[in-house]
């Protein structure tokens, strides 16, 4: 982020007041294909500020805030159908599109969490994503054929181990990618689609996810494989992202020497970079963007152990996110906080852990626990240091799925055939010693509850003073 005094000030937008700005002039063809695009700098003047669930409101038809915003309605209207057509062309050429839930924290007078709801996105939101996409898609392909070094973003294809492993993940659930050996985004795209009115389909979406590559800046363009484009690259955000600073650079400098400007620098910013030098800068944006997500993820997680301190002993419904050799992960419904039930918290049995099923499978009592099941828990104890919580079950369901034959069938029929061999054994087994070490758990939980218990009261003390 560029210091506060540029960021809520020079550069800041405010209605009526001129600005400096970099302007991507583009022509899109009825098809939603660019077919045209220039840049120049300018000076701006905006026409209102206004918030994406005013303008959402207003292509719902408010009357109230089309009689306020009046000379700008009609204009909205177009923006509107102009994402139409975008959206379109995305989905022909067969980009992704997410629909993520993202927690949303809603914080009281007392600066206390109140409350944890999902981030809503609407028209509104998706409107501006496909301008800024269509404004990068822009600026990559100006920057490329100049030839003038710079950062793209670039989106790998997912590796073969990743694909094999997502695939063998989706069989158990009933469910397949297609594409053969080699997956286009609009296999990933179809299979989005065909999940969406599931009741797990945010988890699949999270496990495809979990399957790609992440993005990174490299002067090197590869393309980008999620969006199905060729070239790309960040142009939007130039107040708080660096790589669009230095595209933003690159750009004013292509300009400037268009018009016989010598010189590396320009009296309005422009900078010609290197090639080493745009290597090491890929380097550090791409570490810095991975050291940011970690942070943002951390105060979330921290947020979240803090609101569920007050929730110890309550009991929640949710889904299993996740499957593990020690234990599952519950994500709670409308919280989107995920906990912990332990392997030694569950019946007193033997559990092997099926990779490829992902579920856990009980050897004498044949429970089973996979991903998508409903389940029932309660909140045991909340690590506020290690961010972690722990679940306790108290009851599960199954979930529906697609017809499918399960690893274990499968193994059964391999193994059928051979003459004299042996029934494989699916998963591997849990070291868990049903009695000294579930005992031995149990003491640890108590101790984790008690520890719990006198952290609640420390914050507590600490709110009152």
């Amino acid at each position: 982020m560029l210091p506060e005094v540029l960021s809520n000030g020079l550069c800041s937008l405010n209605p009526q007041v001129d600005r400096l700005c970099m302007v991507c002039e583009m022509t899109v063809s009825s098809k939603g294909r660019l077919t045209g695009y220039k840049f120049y700098e300018a000076v701006m003047s905006s026409h209102a500020r206004l918030t994406y669930t005013k303008v959402w409101h207003i292509l719902q038809g408010d009357q109230d805030l089309r009689e306020q915003y009046a000379p700008l309605v009609k204009h909205l209207e177009e923006l509107h159908n102009l994402y139409k057509v975008l959206d379109k062309a995305r989905e022909e050429r067969g980009g992704i599109s997410f629909e993520s839930e993202e927690a949303k924290f809603i914080f009281n007078a007392e600066r206390r969490i109140e409350r944890i709801e999902q981030t809503q996105r609407n028209d509104a939101h998706k409107l501006i994503e496909e301008c800024m996409i269509l404004a990068n898609i822009s600026a990559a392909r100006f920057v490329e054929k100049a030839k003038e070094p710079a950062l793209f973003r670039i989106h790998d294809k997912p590796s073969t181990e990743a694909i094999t492993s997502f695939r063998s993940v989706l069989a158990e659930l009933g469910l397949e990618l297609p594409g053969g050996n080699k997956p286009e985004p609009r296999d990933y795209a179809e299979l989005l689609e065909s999940v969406a009115d599931r009741p797990d389909a945010e988890m699949l979406q999270t496990m495809l996810l979990r399957s790609m590559k992440q993005a990174i800046y490299d002067p090197e363009n590869r393309g980008h494989f999620g969006l199905a484009l060729q070239s790309y690259a960040h142009f939007t955000s130039p107040i708080r992202r660096y790589p669009d600073l230095t595209l933003h650079r690159a750009i004013k400098y292509l300009l400037a020497k268009e018009q016989g400007h010598q010189g590396n620098t320009t009296e309005t910013g422009g900078y010609h970079y290197s090639m080493e030098e745009m290597l090491q800068l890929g380097q550090h944006c791409s570490m810095a963007e991975r050291r940011a997500d970690e942070a943002t993820r951390d105060v979330a997680d921290w947020l979240k152990c803090d609101f569920m301190l007050d929730q110890v002993g309550n009991v929640f419904k949710g889904v299993i996110s996740s499957v593990t050799g020690f234990g599952f992960f519950v994500r709670l419904d409308d919280l989107f906080i995920d906990g912990l039930v332990h392997v030694s918290s569950l019946d007193n049995d033997y559990y092997r852990f099926d990779q490829v099923g992902q579920r856990l499978m009980g050897e004498s009592s044949g429970q089973t626990y996979r991903l998508g099941d409903r389940v029932e828990v309660r909140v045991e104890a909340v690590n506020m240091d290690e961010r972690k919580i722990d679940f306790s079950l108290i009851s599960s369901e199954r979930a529906p799925r697609n017809v499918g034959k399960t690893a274990r069938e499968k193994a059964k029929k391999g193994d059928a055939g051979k003459k004299g061999g042996k029934r494989r054994q699916v998963g591997k087994k849990v070291n868990f010693e049903p009695d000294s070490a579930f005992r031995g758990e149990k003491k640890r939980s108590r101790k984790r509850r008690r520890k719990t218990r006198e952290k609640r009261k420390s914050h507590r003390r600490k709110r009152r003073k």
